[in-house]
């Protein structure tokens, strides 16, 4: 399948409101309640950076119950620095799972933390820390003849 070009804000904002959400409670709940709850993200996390953006849980919830009540969006982004963002949100959310798994909980705990600091940024001012840190990479990476 064919990577969208071009992705509604919004619907990004949503997806990582829902990741805060879903981040807070594996931190409050027990286990093994938590890790059921960070493998779903995980896996979550996996489909939108290895598949697509389109197809992720959260996406498929924002296209089917938000967006139609809300209408189009008056600008789309590009996907690119969006896709990377769940790569980074991947790599933190498998690096806690493993760590709990594995019994190094402080390790699990800041990953999570971390991840959960990153999703209330994008869900409650816009500001997607894997987006800087992709468009930041692009800069510092020499271009192509």
């Amino acid at each position: 399948m064919s990577q969208p070009t071009q992705v509604d804000p919004r619907g990004l904002r949503v997806s990582a409101g829902i990741t805060a959400v879903v981040l807070a409670l594996v931190l409050v709940t027990p286990e093994p309640v938590s890790i059921v709850l960070l493998a779903i993200q995980v896996a979550v996390f996996a489909v939108s950076a290895l598949v697509s953006l389109r197809l992720s849980p959260y996406a498929l919830f924002f296209a089917t119950v938000v967006r139609p009540r809300i209408g189009a969006p008056a600008e789309l982004e590009d996907a690119r620095p969006p896709r990377f963002a769940q790569v980074v949100g991947l790599g933190f959310t498998a690096v806690a799972l493993v760590a709990f798994l594995a019994g190094a909980a402080t390790v699990g705990y800041v990953a999570t933390v971390l991840a959960l600091v990153a999703a209330l940024l994008n869900a409650s001012v816009g500001l997607c820390l894997g987006c800087e840190l992709y468009l930041a990479v692009r800069r510092l990476t020499p271009a192509r003849a």
